[in-house]
């Protein structure tokens, strides 16, 4: 286990409890709009969870009432994307954060409590998963705004929803309720606003107690075989499956399914 580093800002926080990290995006007064300095936090607390083996499952969450994340934080368009250099640095960030959670090694969730809004979407279809509240609002203005979206933004939605809804999302650049959202397959589930966090924490932990190595192995593979197939590593496919038949966790599996026992995983 290590000692997770203090986030670069405020306005992000993390804590580890029972096998679950937990990232919560903290600006409700803009409905948590991310800034540079929240991308570059959201960046650096997945390096740490990804490093501190206490943290089996890695859960997303918005700060309030009001909205998961709501899209970047436009007040800073001015000073840090109003420049050629300045949109270059903005979306080397953006791009490092984004990457970085979708090639975590562990599995992420994002518990989406209200808007979901143009970077809010992108960060939501860098998780495994996405479990909705009813009163969640999904759409990405980009249309609206006269912005280029790039090409690997457009392709993750794409892999979550197919080309004809991700062009429907595009194209009228309006927000989808969460049933509209499910229909689409954007979420994986939709609860009661009051529900939302309990069901997570159940699901995540129901996710925190399984094997470490075959989960890591299932993300690794699907990860290789979304890819054209002349890019995909089929060794790497093989040899997570064999590092998964040869550790110690699938002898604690056969031993406790023999000893009618839940089996204690210790990912090694």
């Amino acid at each position: 286990m290590i000692a997770v580093r203090k986030p670069l800002t405020e306005k992000m926080i993390a804590q580890v409890e029972g096998g679950i990290g937990w990232i919560t995006f903290n600006n409700p007064a803009r409905h948590n709009a991310v800034s540079m300095s929240m991308w570059e936090g959201l960046e650096q607390i997945v390096q740490d969870y990804m490093a501190d083996d206490a943290v089996r499952v890695i859960v997303l969450r918005g700060a309030g009432e009001k909205a998961f994340v709501s899209g970047a934080d436009i007040s800073e368009f001015e000073e840090k994307r109003s420049s050629t250099e300045g949109v270059r640095l903005y979306n080397e960030a953006t791009d490092r954060a984004s990457e970085g959670l979708k090639n975590a090694g562990k599995p992420t969730i994002a518990m989406i409590n209200g808007y979901c809004i143009g970077g809010g979407v992108s960060i939501a279809t860098s998780c495994d998963m996405r479990i909705a509240g009813e009163n969640a609002k999904f759409g990405v203005p980009a249309a609206k705004l006269g912005l280029g979206y790039a090409a690997n933004g457009i392709k993750k939605l794409i892999d979550v929803v197919g080309p004809s809804f991700a062009k429907e999302i595009f194209y009228t650049a309006r927000q989808f309720n969460a049933q509209e959202a499910l229909a689409m397959g954007l979420v994986n589930r939709v609860v009661p606003n009051a529900q939302l966090e309990s069901y997570v924490r159940e699901y995540a932990g129901t996710i925190a107690q399984n094997a470490p190595l075959t989960i890591g192995a299932v993300k690794t593979i699907i990860g290789e075989l979304l890819k054209a197939e002349s890019e995909r590593d089929m060794k790497l496919c093989a040899d997570v499956v064999a590092k998964c038949f040869a550790s110690q966790d699938y002898i604690e599996g056969r031993t406790a399914f023999m000893e009618k026992r839940t089996p204690q995983f210790k990912g090694r």
